[in-house]
């Protein structure tokens, strides 16, 4: 079986399956014209039944521009549909055997956290490959998530390589606020997917990303 490459940074890009199957499409097809580090399909499907055809045509997309595919909460559809990993959205769904399961198929691990040191110190023990802060500014589609501390980043970063992604309400020109953390990417939703232009939406985060890094 094929090892995947692990996630190492840039823009992470999530995808809501519960949009118009034509207009998400088409929108995800010029958003991998930028190359976004990933793709995760959001745990947001709006009919069961439509979930095998829809992650179908979204993987032939994806695999057709090399960029890997994860799925949000179902790590039973990792292996089912032969995707590249699984991101949770709260450490409590992370298990043993399962990071144990994934690892050796190559496939990639990941999960959402905010200020809970305990469970953040707890997944990177747990070999997660990399975690994601949200929310880091207040945003409509992060609403449930809580405002992260930059302390709370700081303190990970201090006890693990493993990329840090952020997220939440961070565009081009609020993202050099962070310019004070240690970071390796970001995680982006509505910014990339509701753009008039989805390949330059992410091509102009990227441009901001390594002027911030440089």
């Amino acid at each position: 079986m094929k090892k995947q490459d692990k996630i190492a940074g840039g823009l992470y890009l999530v995808i809501d399956p519960g949009k118009d199957e034509a207009e998400l499409l088409g929108t995800l097809e010029q958003a991998l014209k930028a190359r976004p580090c990933a793709v995760q399909i959001w745990d947001n499907f709006a009919e069961h039944s439509a979930v095998p055809a829809l992650i179908g045509r979204i993987k032939v997309l994806c695999n057709a521009a090399s960029v890997p595919l994860l799925i949000n909460n179902h790590p039973e559809w990792v292996e089912l549909f032969d995707l590249d990993g699984v991101h949770f959205d709260e450490v409590n769904q992370l298990s043993e055997s399962c990071l144990r399961a994934f690892k050796g198929m190559g496939k990639t691990v990941g999960l959402t956290t905010n200020n809970d040191f305990e469970a953040i110190k707890a997944a990177v023990y747990s070999g997660i490959d990399y975690l994601s802060f949200c929310s880091m500014f207040p945003s409509g589609t992060s609403n449930s998530c809580e405002l992260v501390d930059f302390d709370t980043v700081i303190k990970t970063r201090e006890i693990t390589s493993i990329p840090i992604f952020l997220a939440g309400g961070i565009n081009p020109e609020n993202l050099a606020q962070l310019g004070s953390l240690k970071f390796d990417g970001i995680a982006v939703v509505s910014g990339v997917m509701s753009a008039e232009d989805p390949q330059a939406a992410i091509l102009k985060y990227q441009q901001a990303l390594s002027i911030l890094k440089s």
